[in-house]
């Protein structure tokens, strides 16, 4: 007779005041690695006191992976019936009716999801009190080619040209592909208005380096250069979470950068993996956190750097 296989029994993992029950604790999500739905949720919960800043009050996709990172995956919206009612919900509208998202609040919740098989949580640039007002512009920066090191001059260009706007700026990669330049604002733009200044600020670099960088959406149109992305600024379009782990082998994470990694130049977007986590964590590159600006005086200048050819 062939032996029955056996479930392990539920993982209990306290967090806070609440205890949270990890079902198939075995379960083998990287399959290359042989990290385990435990060990995604040991990593949660080590990453748990930096991440949490990153997604309290913003409404999530997840990204689920339930029979591993090889098997079929989906991005779910809207919260499952079967979510305990301590994880927190956001309904927020939609063309047509409405989508209620998880909000992560606490540590017992970014366990939970990590319970759920969900790799890798996508947040709003914008919070749930006001959906329509982001609080972060994001440039996504990815290669063209396995060559990283047009993203490391896309970034530091972008770098420069937000000083000249005076507009601080802060670099993560990505864990997948390439590296995110994130800009911190006050809210009081609607996204369309970010969308049009981001693409403002992109179409002013790669007129600056029109070579190495392009704004053009058609793949068959870039040639080769690398593609300044805003799209991302949009209204329910999301970001990969500071920290977050990525379906791919090696368990790579999105990880905050200093600028100064730039001058890496073995920099890549997988630099950091859950195996790594303490070398992440021993320093904070974005511990003072720039202070959230208005694009008032941005458009300004942008208008005068366009004038000014």
């Amino acid at each position: 007779m062939t032996p029955t296989s056996r479930t392990a029994p539920p993982e209990r993992v306290r967090a806070g005041r609440r205890t949270v029950e990890i079902r198939r604790p075995d379960k083998v999500l990287f399959p290359g690695d042989g990290l385990t739905k435990a060990d995604l949720a040991g990593y949660y919960r080590t990453v748990a006191h930096r991440m949490l800043p990153h997604l309290r009050g913003r409404p999530l996709m997840l990204e689920r992976h339930p029979d591993g990172i090889d098997g079929p995956a989906f991005m779910q919206k809207d919260v499952p019936d079967h979510f305990p009612d301590w994880v927190h919900r956001a309904e927020l509208p939609k063309e047509g009716g409405t989508v209620t998202y998880v909000l992560c609040e606490d540590t017992a919740t970014l366990l939970y999801l990590a319970g759920q098989a969900c790799t890798t949580p996508h947040r709003f640039l914008s919070r749930a009190d006001r959906p329509d007002r982001p609080d972060r512009l994001v440039f996504d920066l990815d290669p063209a080619d396995e060559d990283f090191a047009p993203v490391r001059e896309a970034a530091l260009g972008l770098h420069r040209l937000l000083d000249e706007l005076e507009l601080p700026s802060s670099l993560m990669t990505t864990g997948s592909r390439g590296l995110h330049v994130v800009v911190a604002l006050d809210r009081r733009a609607p996204f369309d208005d970010v969308r049009a200044f981001a693409r403002g600020v992109a179409d002013v670099l790669a007129s600056r380096h029109p070579d190495r960088f392009t704004t053009e959406a058609r793949k068959n149109a870039r040639r080769g250069r690398l593609y300044l992305d805003v799209q991302r600024n949009g209204y329910a379009q999301t970001a990969v979470v500071p920290y977050a782990v990525r379906a791919r082998p090696g368990a790579p994470v999105a990880a905050p950068l200093a600028w100064s990694d730039l001058d890496d130049p073995d920099l890549t977007a997988r630099r950091w993996t859950v195996a790594t986590v303490d070398g992440l964590l021993k320093d904070d590159p974005w511990h003072d956190p720039p202070r959230p600006r208005s694009l008032r005086r941005a458009r300004d200048l942008l208008a005068e750097l366009t004038r000014g050819g």
